[in-house]
């Protein structure tokens, strides 16, 4: 019960303070780190949300083989392109080393997971801010398949110019070993949130003196308190707008996925710290529309939704219609 009256403490708080309050002075250097990257985030999504592809080109190209002015013309449309999913790439990288920065901070051992979220709320915002910027990025990629169809074509004919003239691979921004591992990354469904679950569990790893604890009690914290501000009337009228809500429920699923990658047992176990019956409740509560790619994430790239220590209610409150 103690541990309720926290989160809806921290709840609170989140609420009344603004969301461009600055850091404290102990945050501070971190807090600039992570915001430079939070800045080329609003960057990243304009552009994906304004990525028309090269369709008609590559099909004009793929009908007329012999016709050099139309392959230069599918080649010409396509390079561009690839250079704004080679920085989409990029960006996943420094993504990674930003939310190491805000775990080693959100996690650290002098204090509890409520706490951290009590005194550091400046970086707590950021890790929200992460995490509702992936599971956005991968809703607008899971709707676009001009980036896979283009990305595809691209391989094919660079694959094409090797056999036929090899210093003309030195001559593209992408070769063909970043072309390599951009494809294992846009391969993947949810490649952003592919990303961060990589590396919360690579931070568990690799931080063998801090207690998994620490990590998981500061995700399961975190998803508690996006729960409580959505179920409860009275902080969700204080919601500025309907954005904060959207905000709130991504980060309520983002930090759902990350505890399911680096809990042992799961999120879905029933002796999860994370009320899941509650959260999915909440989500279903939304016009569906809103939900329906956040309910997907659940469905499709959690770990351990399938295992048998899975309830058959959660099972079925998660079955798509």
């Amino acid at each position: 019960v103690g541990n309720l009256f926290r989160v809806d403490d921290v709840a609170s708080k989140c609420l009344s303070r603004p969301p461009d309050a600055q850091p404290t002075e102990a945050e501070r250097k971190i807090w600039e780190q992570v915001n430079q990257v939070l800045m080329e985030a609003l960057a990243i999504l304009d552009d994906l949300q304004s990525y028309k592809g090269a369709g008609e080109e590559i099909r004009q190209a793929i009908q007329n083989p012999n016709a050099d002015r139309v392959q230069e013309r599918a080649w010409g449309a396509v390079v561009p392109l690839v250079g704004k999913l080679k920085k989409f790439y990029e960006f996943s990288l420094k993504l990674e080393g930003s939310l190491h920065g805000l775990l080693k901070a959100l996690t650290s051992a002098h204090c509890s997971p409520t706490q951290h979220l009590e005194q550091e709320q400046a970086l707590a915002r950021q890790f929200a801010e992460i995490l509702h910027f992936t599971l956005r990025f991968d809703e607008l990629k899971m709707t676009n398949p001009a980036i896979q169809n283009d990305f595809s074509y691209y391989r094919r004919t660079l694959n094409r110019m090797r056999i036929n003239n090899v210093a003309a691979e030195e001559e593209n921004e992408v070769n063909n070993e970043l072309a390599n591992r951009m494809s294992l990354f846009y391969a993947n469904a949810t490649p952003m949130l592919k990303t961060l679950s990589d590396a919360t569990t690579k931070f568990v790893s690799d931080n063998t003196d801090l207690p998994i604890e620490n990590t998981t009690d500061c995700l399961c914290t975190m998803a508690s308190v996006c729960k409580v501000m959505l179920e409860t009337p009275e902080y969700r009228s204080r919601f500025a707008n309907e954005d904060t809500v959207s905000f709130c429920l991504r980060v309520m699923v983002g930090v759902i996925i990350l505890y399911d990658y680096v809990h042992p047992a799961g999120a879905f176990v029933k002796s999860s710290k994370i009320d899941m019956k509650g959260c999915i409740k909440v989500l279903k509560d939304q016009p569906q529309s809103s939900v329906e790619g956040l309910l997907n994430a659940l469905r499709y790239t959690t770990k351990h939704l399938n295992d048998e220590t899975t309830s058959k209610q959660i099972k079925n409150m998660l079955q798509a219609n």
